[in-house]
């Protein structure tokens, strides 16, 4: 059985995963080129990460661009290479100040050099930093971290049957708690291939507002919402459980 994720007493969650969708929707409703919208998307992010960190929140998965991001017209996913090597060259030093750490989940295979070089830069810097920790899922899915999970058991000689435990182990990060809350955007209900191991107990919330309209607030709303739920993992709810 998957692990529960962990929960602090306030009922917020600890780790919340974002799946960042409606930035080329946002521009073509607006008239601009769908490269706005991943602009304005871009500037999203740092909003809710800002209040992630002030909120205490211990890990925010980010959503940035899947294995299937790749069928996008090649423009697109150039500019979308362009953006996230900028963005990671430019906020460092917001990085620091608010004594964030950045991590990196997904293939390296396929990335540009320039952009492999800013994550394993960015990621060295903030090594040390202890307050919120910031998961940038690039050219990540969750079937294919599976698939590499298993080949790293292969390659190391495992050969018989593998434990729940030993494959989480060997996940990209097994030290990141599991996700307690799953936020999707853009008026759209699906997981696409989403951190799939991981969410097996995870709470749900979809949003109606495009992400490049989202803010602090609308992270804090999720939160809140998440803090009235009741998690059972399995069991009966309190007033049906058997004495």
């Amino acid at each position: 059985m998957a692990e529960a994720p962990s929960q602090p007493a306030s009922g917020l969650p600890v780790h919340v995963g974002i799946i960042m969708d409606g930035n080329g929707r946002w521009a073509e409703k607006r008239g601009k080129p769908r490269r706005a919208g991943h602009l304005e998307g871009v500037k999203a992010a740092k909003r809710v990460v800002r209040a992630a960190s002030g909120a205490g929140l211990r890990y925010l998965t980010l959503y940035t661009f899947s294995t299937e991001n790749w069928n996008r017209p090649q423009t697109e996913v150039t500019y979308l290479m362009f953006l996230i090597r900028q963005h990671l060259k430019s906020e460092t030093r917001f990085y620091q100040e608010n004594r964030i750490r950045v991590l990196h989940s997904g293939s390296a295979e396929r990335l540009p050099q320039g952009v492999l070089r800013e994550l394993a830069r960015v990621t060295a810097d903030t090594a040390a930093n202890r307050g919120l920790t910031v998961n940038l899922a690039i050219d990540y899915g969750g079937r294919d971290e599976i698939l590499r999970a298993v080949n790293r058991l292969r390659a190391d000689g495992r050969d018989g049957p593998v434990s729940d435990g030993q494959l989480r182990a060997a996940l990209d990060h097994p030290e990141i708690p599991d996700p307690d809350l799953i936020i999707r955007t853009g008026d759209e209900q699906r997981l696409s291939n989403f951190l799939l191991w991981q969410m097996a107990y995870a709470e749900l919330f979809f949003s109606p507002k495009m992400w490049p309209d989202w803010s602090g607030e609308d992270l804090l709303a999720a939160m809140a919402d998440f803090g009235r739920r009741e998690r059972r993992f399995g069991t009966a709810p309190a007033g049906r459980r058997r004495k």
